[in-house]
């Protein structure tokens, strides 16, 4: 029996390849004829970096760039020699993980870094970069990376903006003519994980500004600045992006990725697996177990459970799909190729427990689970 085991990661928790390896681990402890294939995945979110480098055998780099709020720190980011190809992850210079509950604020953390990665993966000869957009901690609308890449965001004044997406509603002057050059050759693909328009009730300021920290008042600002650099960028450039599915990736920088970097922007989850060869796995598997810390309604907007699930669909193979928590709304998966789902706990505990239990309770639902598909199995036989 051939099992593939692709999660997430679990948030706070786990990262994706030791939540597979405790998978596998349960798996295996059936004692049956079992192969379990170990292939861990993430939707662009937090993990998507170690999930390419493992897909794609890149070499890991550092460099040194500066966080959401402007401090100084050193990033990951992944070079594949051979293809010329750039992995960068948004959460690794300008992530919420990075900060905080304290120093989380939507109106001044800046994407600065994440322009700094992708200068580097320009100065290393770059001719393809895969920019992933999960996790951030901003909400400027990828302003703060036009900035590091040479592009001046001016006032009426004249007057260089300050970082941060708050700033944008003083926005008079979008002066790209220094940008960086070398930007022209490159090909850029964006990995996100969510489906929201840059503006509106659904945009970036309003669903995912309160997570950053932003108040409602905030939001209000946020989306009125946010409208500011669309106005100015549709008229310079001609074409106006703010309504593009996923444009309000990491408050506003997928809409920057398509109008200022020429990005195609794809679901993360689909990126990730087209890159690690999961299609030609999903054809051999009998079952595959996939998973990440939470399953709900939102899963389906992009999620990489949804996502394997999908592709599982078309091979006619079931899916199982491990979850710290099934949300309202997870029941939905159903119609999107899930075959079955479980939440982890094994009884009441709090969320600390369940934290730090995760592997080992990873480990047992499986067996569980895989104790009753041979049972089942050896009885239809």
């Amino acid at each position: 029996m051939k099992i593939l085991i692709c999660p997430d990661s679990f948030k706070d928790a786990l990262p994706a390849a030791d939540a597979a390896r405790a998978i596998a681990r349960g798996a295996r402890r059936t004692g049956g004829d079992i192969e379990a294939l170990e292939c861990p995945l993430a939707d662009g979110g937090e993990g998507s970096l170690d999930a390419l480098l493992a897909a794609t055998g890149a070499e890991r780099r550092s460099a040194h760039v500066h966080d959401a709020l402007g401090r100084p720190t050193r990033a990951d980011w992944g070079w594949h020699a051979e293809s010329r190809t750039a992995y960068v992850e948004l959460a690794e210079a300008s992530g919420l993980q990075q900060l905080t509950p304290d120093e989380r604020t939507a109106l001044h953390s800046t994407t600065f870094g994440v322009g700094e990665l992708i200068r580097e993966a320009l100065d290393s000869g770059a001719e393809r970069l895969l920019l992933t957009l999960g996790g951030s901690a901003t909400n400027d609308g990828g302003a703060g990376m036009l900035a590091a890449l040479g592009a001046r965001l001016r006032d009426a004044e004249g007057h260089d903006l300050t970082p941060g997406g708050a700033a944008l509603i003083d926005l008079a002057e979008l002066d790209l003519k220094d940008l960086d050059p070398r930007l022209a050759g490159l090909r850029v693909e964006t990995a996100v994980d969510v489906d929201n328009p840059l503006l509106g009730e659904r945009g970036a300021s309003a669903v995912f500004g309160p997570q950053k920290g932003a108040t409602a008042d905030d939001v209000s600002r946020l989306d009125a600045a946010l409208a500011r650099l669309a106005d100015l960028a549709a008229t310079q450039l001609g074409e106006d992006h703010r309504d593009l599915p996923g444009a309000g990736a990491a408050g506003g920088m997928g809409f920057a990725a398509k109008a200022f970097l020429g990005a195609e922007l794809r679901p993360g989850i689909e990126l990730v697996m087209a890159q690690a060869g999961v299609e030609a796995l999903m054809a051999d598997a009998d079952l595959v177990i996939t998973g990440e810390g939470q399953l709900d309604g939102q899963s389906l907007a992009g999620k990489t459970p949804i996502g394997v699930a999908r592709l599982a669909r078309r091979y006619g193979v079931p899916v199982v799909v491990l979850a710290g928590r099934l949300a309202p709304g997870w029941q939905a998966g159903f119609d999107e190729g899930v075959t079955t789902a479980f939440a982890l706990a094994d009884g009441p505990m709090t969320l600390d427990e369940a934290l730090e239990r995760c592997a080992e309770l990873l480990a047992d639902r499986t067996e569980s689970l895989l104790r009753l598909w041979v049972a089942t199995a050896d009885h239809r036989a």
